[in-house]
């Protein structure tokens, strides 16, 4: 081969769009069968999902991911969480109907499917589910952890007054220099006598890492008299146990007063009563 010297010009002129027909997959082709193959103007029933999973597991699953409106790494994470034996096609294979059942009762899906398939198709609804696929799968986790906040602030509205509510704010730290973030602060960030932090957890690695971080941070800037509060919810904790320990650990040692989630509203606002008679 006849050796040469190239140049970004030659190379960057050279470049093209790479098309592809991602249905040309032996996967994406199992699962738009298995969709076409879906009874429909019924009500959609056990038999029928455990039909979609034993004709072929994985585009089944497939299939009822797209029904859930989940992401794959979503799927991939969660779903196990709700079957504490063997792998998810084990569970299957050792008892279908317990398996799809259980699907339907932690996540209704035999009543999302019979909506969807029943739904009138317009033409708008394929252009709506590409935007979904793309920007919607990364905006679910920031709409969730808002979801979260604005459960929080409802809470907050029913025992403080509004201007004494600070949302995302840096607060005044203990060494009275150091500014850090927290979710509220209450009275003022300035001279925090409560701190909220939200974490709405569905993320999993360097996301998960920074959820740890922005908590030991806290804990560590903040004036030990004030009182952090953690606000945290999502079953994915459960795929991440040992970072949870770690943060009930520091909730132990009395660094974080008091860890609530969405069922513990009642004890949050009881809770929230009792330190505001201190402010």
């Amino acid at each position: 081969m006849k050796r040469v010297r190239q140049s970004y010009e030659e190379i960057a002129g050279s470049l093209s769009q790479l098309d592809v027909d991602w249905m040309e997959d032996p996967h994406a082709e199992a699962v738009i069968s298995l969709l076409a193959a879906i009874p429909t103007s019924k009500m959609i029933e056990a038999v029928d999902v455990i039909n979609l999973l034993q004709n072929d597991f994985r585009a089944g699953s497939t299939v009822l991911r797209l029904f859930l409106g989940m992401a794959k790494d979503e799927y991939d994470r969660d779903i196990p969480l709700l079957f504490p034996g063997a792998g998810k096609s084990t569970e299957f294979k050792q008892d279908p109907e317990n398996y799809v059942r259980t699907l339907d009762r932690e996540l209704g899906l035999f009543k999302r499917m019979t909506e969807e398939i029943n739904r009138p198709l317009q033409w708008a609804d394929r252009l709506v589910g590409l935007f979904e696929g793309g920007w919607g799968s990364a905006r679910k986790g920031q709409l969730r952890g808002r979801m979260l906040e604005d459960f929080v602030e409802t809470i907050l509205l029913k025992v403080f007054r509004t201007d004494q509510i600070i949302a995302r704010c840096k607060f005044l730290g203990a060494s009275g220099e150091s500014s850090e973030k927290a979710d509220f602060a209450i009275p003022s960030a300035s001279d925090a006598h409560i701190l909220i932090e939200v974490k709405a957890f569905n993320a999993t690695g360097s996301k998960q890492t920074d959820v740890l971080g922005d908590i030991f941070r806290i804990v560590e800037e903040k004036r030990d008299d004030t009182a952090f509060i953690l606000v945290t919810d999502g079953i994915s904790w459960k795929s991440r146990q040992s970072d949870l320990k770690k943060i009930i650990d520091l909730q132990n040692l009395g660094k974080i007063r008091k860890i609530y989630t969405k069922a513990m509203a009642k004890e949050l606002e009881s809770d929230l009563r009792d330190l505001s008679q201190g402010i």
